[in-house]
């Protein structure tokens, strides 16, 4: 079940860092798209794509998966933007290597009930097929 919306601006407005994973160089891909407007409103994004890795997209270094992350970079909240059956990996990633996640946010048309079930035994807070970009606008925030 999705959080309400009370807790959703609580994620909203106290997440700073995001991995988002799956994202696109391609300027016409849904991810690059909510990356970038996620940095515009002033949240940190770090790209995960492994095809990119090495390369730097809105002034941060991509990663080629979630463990590839520094220690000392602070996530908050990791983006999925992959297929609802390639979801599971990825939050075991996040779960085994970013101590201080607070938040799985799956994307719209991304559900992954064991996956989520799994972070949220862990007290990681999860959101699924959902869009924060859609979802800040419509809370006002």
């Amino acid at each position: 079940m999705n959080p309400s919306d009370d807790q959703l601006r609580d994620i909203l407005t106290t997440t700073r860092v995001i991995a988002l994973v799956g994202w696109s160089p391609n300027a016409d891909r849904p991810s690059h798209r909510v990356a970038a407007w996620l940095a515009g409103r002033g949240y940190r994004v770090i790209p995960v794509n492994p095809g990119q890795a090495g390369g730097t997209a809105l002034g941060e270094v991509i990663y080629p998966d979630l463990a590839s992350i520094p220690a000392d970079v602070p996530v908050d909240m990791v983006d999925i933007f992959r297929r609802s059956d390639a979801v599971g990996p990825v939050v075991d990633e996040a779960l085994a290597h970013l101590p201080g996640l607070r938040t799985v946010w799956m994307q719209l048309g991304v559900e992954n009930a064991a996956a989520a079930a799994l972070a949220e035994a862990q007290g990681v807070r999860v959101v699924q097929n959902r869009c924060p970009a859609i979802e800040i606008p419509r809370l006002g925030l």
